[in-house]
């Protein structure tokens, strides 16, 4: 693997058999994809699901990390992680609930629209279960076409969500780029 690493995110949300439970598993899991390094994770949160179907709220976080996986490899890890924990994405119900729901938000700068991967995702802005956690790492962050975050933030404020731990490994020197990766190998 000789690509450079960039700079990805990562939604996690689960809302079935122990949802903070599942969470945490996952952010575990994501610290050890290969080429990978996990550098950031926000707070959890509480949130009411989306889309109308009747099903109990989600536990949702954002990750970042360091990556050399391509979008569609990292997505691959992604839709993997969640089989592992017991997804089973033929059998559910659109926007119904999750064991286990990992979705790429960003990949570097990455803009694609295929229709078995869109970047930035495509509901990012949309949000507040996204928007809020990832405006822990930086409000101004720019998502890839759109703007800043903290231009979509107002827009989410009615959505029901409730902070309930603070994130961990928020050592703003990992952020950097180290120089290990920005190695070729």
């Amino acid at each position: 693997m000789s690509r450079r690493a960039v700079l990805a995110f990562v939604a996690l949300g689960s809302n079935l058999e122990d949802p903070m439970d599942q969470v945490e598993r996952a952010l575990g899991a994501l610290a050890q994809l290969p080429g990978s390094r996990l550098i950031w994770q926000s707070s959890r949160y509480l949130s009411a699901p989306v889309g109308g179907v009747v099903q109990p709220p989600f536990i949702n976080a954002v990750a970042a990390l360091w990556t050399r996986l391509g979008a569609a490899e990292l997505l691959a890890s992604l839709h993997e992680l969640e089989q592992r924990a017991g997804r089973q994405r033929a059998e559910e119900r659109y926007w119904g609930p999750r064991i286990l729901d990992l979705d790429l938000l960003s990949h570097g700068s990455c803009r694609v629209t295929r229709a078995d991967l869109v970047l930035p995702h495509p509901r990012l802005h949309e949000r507040a279960f996204v928007l809020l956690p990832l405006s822990e790492f930086d409000p101004e962050w720019h998502i890839p076409g759109q703007g800043p975050l903290s231009r979509f933030l107002a827009a989410v404020a009615d959505q029901p969500i409730q902070r309930l731990a603070p994130g961990k490994n928020r050592n703003l020197q990992s952020l950097q780029y180290s120089s290990f990766w920005g190695k070729e190998e």
